[in-house]
């Protein structure tokens, strides 16, 4: 498809409503399809192009719906209707924006020894923070004994949670993610290295769109084949995007998705006693007492408390720096205000 449309780009009212009749006279309108370090390529009804971006220009990421004009200069990004990101990698004080605009997250996790229900769940969070509706692809089922029993240990976070388990090399197994690919709608794959995500894209494009690796025996861990994040076309419609593996998932102002993720507890919180209860030794905690009781996990009970710990932690980090920042920036200006009303008494 050489010509999209903006509705078969995903385009729709929210997103027209923002502009006005200058703009739609003036500018053009692309939509992030892939995002490099030296830049961004869009994708419009006039064709592919690479944008010019200056340093002073808003952050952008695949997904973001843009205005451009006639020389490849970007105008101005459009507010998103859903956005994922995180805390930077490593010791860097700043978020990563992964995904804008997407209209179902496909988490994928693999039945090897990468199983892991922890990381689900920060999935899920980071999810519902979006307001992004959450589909859980369990990938390698052909080399699972159990394939069932962990399918039921994730179906079990949440009842209402859609959970697939499958062989992505089996074109019948693939046929139960086709409901998902619809002309207009964004699909997005999150998840770690090596769990199958580049094969799933594979599949569901009908042709080898993206290498795939092997992963190590020793630990299941894979290795980076998908290096930039992209959206792709996919023959049944819709678009698909694909991000590099996630060694490292921080949350950041995300406490409504975690609460949200673990309702059942944020529910047994309102009953406890005290307000302000820490959910350790007060009496009367309905936390405590569910667990007592093994109503409760003790396991996901953890996995909350580190979750809210974290996010409340990289947001106030955060925070900080944001309130620096906008306090070097006061001074700088203050600096060159006086430095120009100086000039003017000489």
């Amino acid at each position: 498809m050489n010509t999209p449309s903006l509705t078969q780009l995903g385009w729709r009212p929210y997103f027209q409503q923002q502009l006005t009749l200058e703009e739609l006279t003036d500018f053009r309108i692309g939509r992030v399809v892939e995002q490099h370090r030296s830049g961004s390529v869009v994708l419009s009804e006039q064709g592919t192009f690479n944008l010019t971006q200056s340093p002073s220009s808003e952050r952008m990421c695949v997904g973001d719906w843009v205005l451009f004009d006639d020389t490849l200069k970007l105008y101005r990004t459009l507010e998103r209707q859903s956005l994922f990101q995180r805390k930077a990698p490593g010791s860097k004080v700043d978020t990563q924006l992964i995904a804008s605009n997407v209209d179902n997250l496909l988490v994928v996790c693999s039945l090897n020894q990468d199983f892991n229900l922890n990381r689900i769940e920060r999935y899920l969070a980071l999810a519902k923070e979006a307001e992004v509706e959450p589909i859980i692809v369990l990938t390698k089922a052909d080399q699972c004994d159990d394939a069932d029993s962990k399918r039921q240990q994730v179906q079990s976070l949440d009842p209402l949670l859609v959970v697939h388990a499958i062989n992505a090399l089996d074109p019948d197994h693939l046929q139960e993610l086709s409901g998902y690919c619809r002309e207009g709608k964004t699909l997005a794959f999150l998840g770690s290295s090596g769990v199958g995500k580049s094969t799933l894209m594979n599949g569901l494009m009908g042709f080898d769109a993206q290498e795939t690796g092997a992963i190590r025996e020793d630990d299941s861990k894979g290795r980076h084949t998908t290096t930039y994040r992209a959206l792709k076309w996919l023959p049944q419609g819709g678009l698909l995007m694909d991000t590099p593996g996630m060694r490292e998932l921080q949350l950041s102002d995300c406490e409504q998705g975690v609460s949200e993720t673990f309702s059942e507890i944020t529910q047994l919180a309102q009953q406890c006693r005290f307000g302000d209860c820490s959910h350790s030794n007060e009496p009367g905690c309905a936390v405590m007492q569910a667990i007592d009781s093994g109503a409760l996990e003790t396991r996901r009970f953890v996995s909350y408390q580190k979750l809210m710990r974290e996010q409340a932690f990289n947001s106030a980090t955060l925070a900080q720096k944001r309130a620096k920042d906008k306090a070097f920036g006061k001074m700088i200006h203050n600096v060159q205000s006086e430095s120009r009303s100086r000039k003017k008494g000489f």
